[in-house]
């Protein structure tokens, strides 16, 4: 597989356009080779998931070829897909003289096992990693402006990304956005809920690290959350964006997703109270305490007064909690955790 970056510095290029050349001086170009080494340093590598995506993936494509950021490559795994989709990357591929589009066979046991398994592929490497579903629209500036949150970090330190959305319908006509949390990210809010859409991910190469130092079959409940977990648990940094980065389209077959419908709320009501978020819980502290060793002091306290505090009679869960710092984004999110350890469901 071709791992060499994208050369952005064809002065060649430059110079053969008459149009181009009346315009700008030597200093211009100048300037320019010097953004573009710059641009040059921060490769992205673009984990695209695919499955059933003949009819939105188009849309997606090109939004990523319009990205202001042009030093990307799209690697595609296809966990299951018809030839549609493939015969729709295909075409996209051939637009680009150099390789830039790279298509994976997926390990075909749902989307958090496909998307975690193409990020931990030995054969990508890059400065950045972007998480993409196949039926998003890119905003043009998705790339460079998350990219600009993340490049000031030391190379120490774990970084990632995220942003609220704007929702629309199958038709890209808008809907209106996601949820704001107005809380900082942290891993004391990521034990019990998850603020960051993968669609909208970006994260550094160390952060892209942990996940590597995970046990790559351990089951999970989305990738999303996991990377969030990871990154603060182990004393990253994670921004999130309250500007919109994407489109998010909303169909028949991710209506839940969106958030933003009293169905979606009704159904993660039922989360709670038919047990399934404290599964969440299980597996979450079960993947945890394989990464014990690189939690941060102070998030490992939090997460041994977490882990102790579910199994105490309910006068003591609930002053545990109180104590915690443990914290969801909205009051009634904070409600419902309380009401989860009444009836021992966290």
């Amino acid at each position: 597989m071709n791992n060499d970056k994208f050369n952005l510095n064809n002065k060649n290029n430059i110079l053969n356009s008459k149009n181009f050349i009346n315009e700008i001086n030597i200093q211009d170009i100048n300037n320019l080779q010097s953004t573009s080494s710059s641009e040059k340093v921060s490769s992205v590598s673009i984990l695209l998931c695919i499955f059933d995506g003949k009819h939105f993936l188009l849309e997606q494509l090109e939004s990523i070829a319009a990205q202001t950021h042009k030093n990307w490559k799209i690697y595609v795994s296809d966990d299951g897909d018809c030839s549609e989709s493939l015969a729709i990357i295909d075409q996209f591929k051939k637009r680009f003289k150099e390789e830039r589009v790279f298509i994976l066979s997926g390990p075909r046991q749902g989307f958090a096992k496909n998307f975690i398994s193409l990020a931990c592929y030995e054969s990508i490497q890059s400065d950045y990693y972007a998480f993409c579903d196949q039926d998003d629209i890119w905003e043009v500036d998705k790339l460079e402006r998350s990219i600009n949150f993340l490049s000031g970090l030391e190379n120490s330190v774990p970084g990632l990304y995220c942003s609220r959305t704007t929702i629309v319908d199958k038709n890209n006509n808008k809907l209106g956005l996601s949820p704001l949390f107005i809380k900082p990210p942290s891993f004391a809010n990521a034990l019990v809920q998850n603020i960051g859409g993968g669609n909208t991910m970006l994260f550094n190469q160390r952060a892209r690290d942990l996940l590597l130092d995970t046990k790559h079959d351990l089951p999970l409940v989305t990738h999303d959350w996991w990377m969030y977990l990871i990154v603060t648990a182990c004393g990253g940094y994670v921004k999130y964006d309250e500007k919109p980065s994407l489109r998010y389209r909303q169909h028949e077959s991710n209506l839940v997703g969106s958030n933003m419908t009293w169905r979606a709320r009704f159904y993660r009501i039922l989360l709670l109270f038919n047990g399934r978020f404290k599964l969440y819980n299980d597996l979450h502290i079960a993947a945890l305490s394989t990464i014990y060793k690189n939690i941060s002091i102070n998030n490992k306290k939090i997460f041994d007064h977490y882990c102790k505090m579910r199994h105490e009679n309910l006068f003591k869960r609930i002053l545990m909690l109180s104590h915690s710092g443990i914290y969801r984004q909205t009051k009634l999110g904070n409600l419902g955790l309380y009401v989860g350890l009444l009836f021992k469901k966290i």
